[in-house]
């Protein structure tokens, strides 16, 4: 895996989705049966977090694919690993009996993406970002924060919350699931290389990670 060089190369109305309790599905992958009453769509309104205001995403022009949802998965792994499903854009939380909560992503730009394991060495709320230098000498406008870092805030490209992944040998591979105020990049590969998620739904997956080596990550190509 060359993990460094990936990051560096780093609708459905609200009323409609928590409506029906039907077997419906919502454009997941072949074989994904979505309840819909576990679609979680009207949890991406304004949130008052640590003193930031984030704005809501306006939800009905993201594909509600991509919307915050409970469906059947079936997987060897474990609950509480992270599968990223890199072709289909989403981003699976192994849960028990079957399920997991899916969320839509961004990904890295053809030729930065990576595939592999690691884990969740350490998570952060409102991070500072630390391009490295070689992205610097890519996007000079980017420059002024490899030393000093931009400090955490609504532009801030890692977003509301960060997840840091590192490989078996315990050293950061620089890759990092986070958030984004971009909502239009959800579904799309446009990142240079980690993984993205609304601000909305990486706060949600904050909250069911525990960092260390049980919480595996597997990113699928």
């Amino acid at each position: 895996m060359r993990l460094r060089n990936a990051f560096l190369l780093c609708g459905l109305a609200a009323a409609v989705a928590l409506a029906g309790c039907s077997s419906a599905t919502t454009g997941g992958a072949p074989g994904e049966k979505v309840a819909t009453d576990a679609i979680f769509t009207s949890e991406y309104g304004p949130v008052e977090d640590n003193g930031y205001a984030l704005p809501a995403v306006p939800i009905t022009k993201v594909n509600p694919k991509f919307h915050r949802q409970i469906v059947d998965y079936k997987t060897s792994e474990r609950p509480g690993t992270i599968v990223v499903n890199t072709p289909n854009r989403f981003l699976y939380y192994v849960l028990p009996g079957g399920k997991a909560v899916r969320y839509g992503i961004g990904v890295g730009k053809a030729g930065f993406a990576w595939q592999g394991e690691a884990y969740v060495a350490w998570k952060q709320e409102w991070p500072s970002w630390h391009p490295p230098q070689e992205m610097a000498v890519r996007r000079p406008e980017v420059a002024r924060y490899v030393k000093d870092g931009m400090g955490p805030g609504l532009r801030n490209p890692l977003g509301a919350r960060a997840l840091y992944l590192f490989n078996e040998k315990g050293q950061d591979t620089l890759f990092r699931l986070h958030g984004t105020p971009e909502w239009t990049s959800i579904g799309t590969a446009t990142s240079s290389g980690c993984i993205r998620l609304m601000n909305q739904d990486i706060i949600d997956l904050y909250k069911r990670v525990r960092p260390g080596r049980g919480a595996r990550v597997v990113v699928q190509q």
